[in-house]
């Protein structure tokens, strides 16, 4: 697999602000449903996250786990 950006991490992640786990999408309202099924969201963030923890662990990602899971917020998620 190929080097995580380091540099400029933050523009990357301020594209895709939104982050959360499968399995607990809950919307915060009935107004706000999140248009897109929770798989589907913030694919960007996701590949960082799911490449990061497998090269690093979980321990070593928190950055871009919290990254994915801002993204799906701002998606309409509840995570």
């Amino acid at each position: 697999m190929s080097e995580l950006p380091t540099e400029n991490a933050s523009s990357a992640l301020t594209l895709r602000a939104s982050s959360q786990k499968q399995g607990s999408a809950v919307t915060a309202g009935p107004d706000t449903k999140p248009k897109k099924k929770i798989c589907c969201a913030c694919p960007d963030t996701k590949k960082l996250r799911d490449e990061c923890i497998v090269e690093h662990g979980e321990e070593a990602c928190a950055k871009w786990i919290e990254a994915h899971r801002t993204c799906l917020r701002a998606e309409g998620f509840n995570v």
